[in-house]
């Protein structure tokens, strides 16, 4: 087995980043069924709309689509179920006292596979505003303008 095995990204919300503003990132594993991994592996998720909760102590995945696995038979996985992630108690406890703040939420940013397993990092994260939106747009172009003219 590889030591450094690089991470294999599934899918990204990039919508996420636009959205919200990431105040801290957390990985944590995910609990899935068989044919769940098989229709990740192929890369038939979206993360977009989900989020994550904590409901009795336990943290857990809402909105994540993963596609039915196209070879798979009547024992197939529900794509819209809620699915449990692995976190520690510690980070857990945390997460709960941080949610409990007014206008923050955890948010799926990327789904990938890291040493076989399938990961996903969540942030704690903070709705944007229409006007911060409009800034980090002007931020980005006048970033572009600025690599172009050092370009020539």
């Amino acid at each position: 087995m590889k030591e450094n095995a690089p991470e294999k990204n599934i899918t990204v919300n990039r919508k996420a980043r636009y959205e919200y503003s990431i105040m801290r990132t957390w990985e944590a594993g995910i609990v899935l069924v068989g044919t769940e991994v098989k229709a990740l592996r192929q890369g038939k998720a979206n993360l977009v709309d989900s989020y994550a909760k904590v409901l009795d102590g336990e943290v857990w995945l809402v909105n994540l689509h993963i596609s039915e696995y196209t070879q798979g038979n009547i024992n197939n996985h529900d794509p819209k179920r809620e699915r449990k992630l692995l976190l520690n108690k510690s980070e857990i406890r945390k997460l709960i006292g941080n949610t409990k703040e007014k206008g923050l939420t955890l948010v799926p940013l990327r789904l990938y596979f890291k040493k076989g397993k399938v990961k996903v990092e969540i942030a704690l994260a903070k709705g944007k505003k229409v006007y911060d939106k409009r800034k980090d747009i002007a931020k980005r172009d006048f970033q572009r303008d600025q690599e172009r003219k050092i370009k020539y």
